[in-house]
């Protein structure tokens, strides 16, 4: 019987994090960034995640070949946990069965991660919005709300202040009510965390204005190897995720093999692998290090995860609860 378990991440981007849509766009940038097609809302896809997660538990395992698009230099790739995790497709050594090949999907689903905490600079200091309906949907308690808080042009938030508040060029009413806001327990005593102090909630349809207003945008130019000036109609710019952005993501371990390997190789992270979510969190660990998405030899991508995931299986109450 196959075996279903839900993960959710809370990850804290630590540089700029930069995932391109491949092309351009009309707007203020020339290189965009992913977004929600109904909100516009930036987000990394589960894509980035996957591939990410891959290539590093590959490298962990000393296994790169393990991470590419073929597999046949794998000799028995039933027994590697990369390619159990992620899947794999081998081809037939069998000179008279060339078109023949052994394929096995995955036994995980990465979805995409989407932004519950985006930092903005204010005259109370950088402070982290949300909305009220991210913050519950990623497992957070808000309480203490305002009944009577129907403006979009009026913000709540989790420390006292009377004073209309900024965020960006944008100026916000404050409420008088100050709202409290719990992190679930598998997130709530880590550092990176703790570090937050204020927090803004604004109405759903006014996120995205905000976000999208305070992303980070820098410009670029190619040099010429010759001269070391600039050259000629090189200069570009492209956006980016800001650091110490909040972001969830979901891994679903659909195990509908449930043949997992025995692992006894020794990795540098210390890690130890039981399962599949095992490999994913090995992965999920080096983008702290190497980071996701593009621009990385240009200080773009690194992400850490916020104390552990929660989990819970199928018609289970998640553990935190």
């Amino acid at each position: 019987m196959a075996t279903y378990k839900r993960q959710r991440y809370l990850f804290m981007t630590l540089d700029p994090v930069h995932i391109g849509t491949g092309g351009y766009r009309l707007g203020r940038v020339d290189n965009s960034i992913v977004r929600e097609p109904g909100t516009k809302i930036p987000k990394i896809p589960g894509t980035s995640l996957h591939g990410a997660a891959r290539s590093y538990a590959a490298q962990l395992y000393e296994t790169p070949e393990a991470a590419g698009q073929s597999h046949d230099k794998i000799d028995k790739p039933d027994e590697n946990p990369v390619c159990y995790t992620f899947g794999y497709i081998k081809k037939s050594k069998n000179e008279n069965d060339n078109d023949k090949a052994t394929i096995y999907s995955g036994v995980v689903n990465i979805f995409d991660a989407h932004i519950v905490l985006f930092p903005v600079h204010s005259m109370a200091g950088p402070v982290w919005v949300s909305t009220v309906e991210r913050l519950e949907d990623a497992d957070f308690t808000v309480e203490n709300l305002p009944n009577d808080w129907n403006n979009i042009d009026t913000a709540v938030l989790n420390w006292q202040r009377s004073d209309a508040l900024n965020l960006g060029w944008l100026m916000l009413q404050v409420s008088g009510q100050q709202a409290t806001i719990t992190a679930p327990d598998e997130w709530k005593d880590d550092k990176r965390w703790q570090a937050i102090e204020k927090i803004v909630l604004v109405k759903d349809a006014l996120f995205s204005q905000v976000v999208n207003s305070n992303l980070e945008v820098r410009t670029s130019v190619a040099i010429n190897p010759d001269t070391g000036a600039a050259e000629e109609g090189a200069l570009f710019t492209y956006e980016a995720i800001p650091r110490a952005a909040f972001l969830t993501a979901e891994v679903v371990l659909d195990d509908y093999r449930q043949a997992f390997p025995n692992v006894t190789k020794k990795l540098q992270t210390g890690d130890s692998w039981h399962n599949s979510l095992n490999v994913v969190k090995s992965g999920f660990k080096l983008i702290e290090w190497l980071g996701v998405g593009g621009m990385g030899t240009r200080g773009f991508g690194r992400m850490a995860i916020v104390g552990e995931p929660s989990e819970e299986k199928l018609n289970e109450e998640k553990k935190h609860e």
